[in-house]
């Protein structure tokens, strides 16, 4: 499998090499890091290019890195039915600087992009609707942002006895990102499952709550 994402590597390389900046793999899977303008010249080319043939985008996705001028990655995940290979493609952004949507190349797009959008702040140029999709049409901020605060905010229900949609101030029993990688849940009286694999042999299993 490494070897055939090798050669998948060279070759995407090779034909775009003013797009791509690197190319790396790990655990059995390929990254290629992109630039940005030129995110559409490199999904054409895999999904057309007969040794490519991505033509299923998988999902579209954001990671946030607060204290980095470009602050946001975009990923892609895109398949080869063809070649039953994947690719995975990453490029920075900020929240200023849009990217060029994809709606045009991948019907699929359009709800990621929004996602995108939603819950991250990164813009997409020429989407055909892009709107909230996850959160309500007045929310404020963009909540999957490392830095969105965690009170001050309403959050909105419907209310079965009033019969309506009631709003009220959001409750968070968590700290704020305090969590301890074993099991984010707080106030467990049981282990979860899972758990047990991050004590050592010798220690007992963790009941999951922040330090």
């Amino acid at each position: 499998m490494d070897d055939n994402l090798k050669v998948l590597s060279v070759h995407v390389s090779a034909a775009l090499p003013d797009a791509v900046l690197s190319c790396d793999i790990r655990h059995s899977e390929l990254t290629c890091r992109i630039k940005r303008e030129a995110v559409l010249e490199m999904l054409r080319f895999l999904r057309d290019d007969p040794k490519c043939r991505f033509s299923v985008l998988c999902d579209i996705c954001g990671v946030d890195y607060p204290d980095r001028p470009q602050r946001f990655d975009v990923v892609y995940n895109l398949l080869s039915l063809t070649h039953n290979q994947r690719i995975r493609l990453t490029l920075e952004t900020d929240e200023e600087q849009p990217v060029a949507s994809a709606t045009a190349l991948y019907s699929s797009a359009g709800w990621w992009e929004r996602e995108a959008w939603d819950l991250f702040g990164i813009f997409f140029s020429d989407h055909p609707d892009l709107r909230r999709i996850l959160t309500d049409y007045g929310f404020e901020g963009h909540p999957l942002r490392k830095d969105f605060p965690l009170t001050g905010f309403v959050e909105l229900r419907y209310d079965d006895d009033q019969k309506r949609v009631v709003y009220e101030p959001v409750r968070l029993k968590q700290e704020f990102r305090s969590f301890d990688f074993i099991s984010p849940w707080e106030g467990m009286d049981k282990i979860l499952p899972g758990d047990e694999k991050a004590s050592g042999p010798d220690e007992a299993p963790s009941t999951g709550g922040a330090a």
